[in-house]
């Protein structure tokens, strides 16, 4: 181990890993340093957080200049940057979200977002898709169905959570048609047999599952979810942390289906890095939170905010290009997978975009990624998996990625999985 990674194992809690011991001491666009001067494709973006690469530099500039003036608030008085971020999102978000509020992180908006939801319509219950992430906070673990070991050692988990099946057509051997239905049957089933819909505040979901296997869910699945709980006065909580700021082509990916939520949960890539999450509904929601329902200390930081505002500033540029991108990322998955018995499925929307690893046909393949992930190390590049038995690449490169840079990390994915392979 280097001496850095003993430092690290000695005073950091195990709780907390790092997919790889290189040392990164730069980052710039799309490409990070290491401590010896190696250079590699960043092609994990932090998790889908970078999503205009490291240090884009309008929105460093933005974030320096806030900090030499003011950065830190604690709902003490008024400050700019924080409504330039909210007018910006707003302007850019689907229709049905007309004011804000700033939390810190991802899990903790989606806590937010729930308590909006039960508070305003007087109801408890909440439905979510299994194969969803939504956080592992205490609350948001409740909600969290990708994986079993994030709720294990937790019980008794938050009540009256309400789990029902989101399409999965792959992994099910159905056509997407039939997968919606059969999800769907299985949650008019819950309301014959276990929750009355009267008792539900609101459908939890992502649009493209993200730690369950990047699933996008459909135009016409989310339709239905979005009749039924107007048929039922349920409210639509469309978690966009990781699918949101572009990441699938349009500013959310409830655009790109063309369904507005109810409300909107931010976070990731709202601030390229800096610490920042959302909640977004009407104003006719949130007239039902009265003052001291909800509160936070960083919340909305003057920094983070000032860097969101710039950063919506930027992807009003960088999206027209996504498509073009998108297209070249699909076309040569399209031919890896006909050249790849280890590819099973290709799947996704933008540049989230999932590449299935299987054996024997369709068995997930649970050693492929570590491997294949290994190898891109190696070559110099770093990508990230995802998925319960964690065999899907999870491709989610800078969406203003030079088209060079993309065809590199295309063919360096090609040469890892030749080399598992052989």
């Amino acid at each position: 181990m280097t001496d850095l990674s003993t430092r690290i194992s000695n005073i950091i809690a195990p709780v907390i890993t790092t997919d790889s011991q290189v040392e990164i001491v730069e980052g710039d666009g799309s490409w990070v340093t290491d401590v010896h001067g190696k250079r590699y494709l960043d092609f994990a973006t932090g998790i889908a957080v970078t999503n205009l690469g490291h240090r884009p530099p309008t929105v460093e500039a933005a974030a320096r200049e806030q900090l030499s003036r003011l950065w830190h608030v604690g709902g003490s008085f008024l400050f700019e940057s924080r409504a330039n971020a909210a007018e910006k999102i707003i302007a850019a978000a689907p229709d049905s979200i007309e004011q804000m509020f700033f939390m810190n992180s991802g899990a903790e908006a989606v806590e937010g977002a729930i308590k909006l939801a039960k508070k305003t319509s007087g109801r408890q219950g909440v439905i979510v898709f299994r194969g969803g992430f939504h956080g592992r906070t205490m609350g948001s673990v409740s909600y969290t169905t990708s994986k079993a070991k994030y709720r294990r050692g937790y019980h008794p988990l938050l009540p009256s959570v309400f789990v029902t099946p989101f399409p999965h057509p792959y992994g099910w051997g159905m056509s997407q048609e039939d997968a919606n239905e059969y999800a769907l049957n299985e949650l008019r089933l819950k309301f014959k047999h276990e929750v009355m819909p009267d008792e539900i505040a609101a459908f939890l979901f992502e649009p493209l599952q993200g730690e369950g296997g990047y699933y996008p869910a459909s135009r016409e699945f989310m339709q239905a979810i979005r009749d039924l709980a107007d048929e039922y006065g349920i409210l639509m909580i469309a978690d966009e942390v990781q699918t949101g700021f572009g990441r699938t082509g349009d500013f959310f990916t409830s655009q790109v289906y063309g369904v507005d939520p109810d409300i909107l949960v931010m976070g990731k890539a709202i601030a390229n890095g800096l610490p920042l999450s959302g909640v977004g509904a009407s104003r006719e929601i949130f007239s039902g939170w009265e003052p001291g329902s909800h509160g936070t200390t960083f919340g909305g930081n003057p920094v983070s905010c000032a860097a969101s505002a710039a950063v919506v500033d930027m992807l009003h540029e960088v999206i027209p290009g996504i498509a073009e991108r998108s297209d070249l990322a699909f076309t040569r998955f399209g031919d890896l997978q006909e050249r790849h018995r280890t590819i099973g499925d290709v799947r996704g929307l933008g540049l989230m975009i999932g590449i299935e690893l299987v054996k024997n046909g369709r068995e997930p393949d649970s050693e492929a990624f570590a491997q294949i992930a290994r190898t891109a190390e190696d070559l110099g590049m770093f990508i990230l998996g995802c998925g319960p038995d964690y065999n899907v690449i999870r491709f989610v490169p800078p969406l203003n990625v030079s088209l060079d840079d993309l065809e590199m990390g295309i063919d360096i994915i090609d040469r890892a999985l030749t080399a598992y392979e052989s």
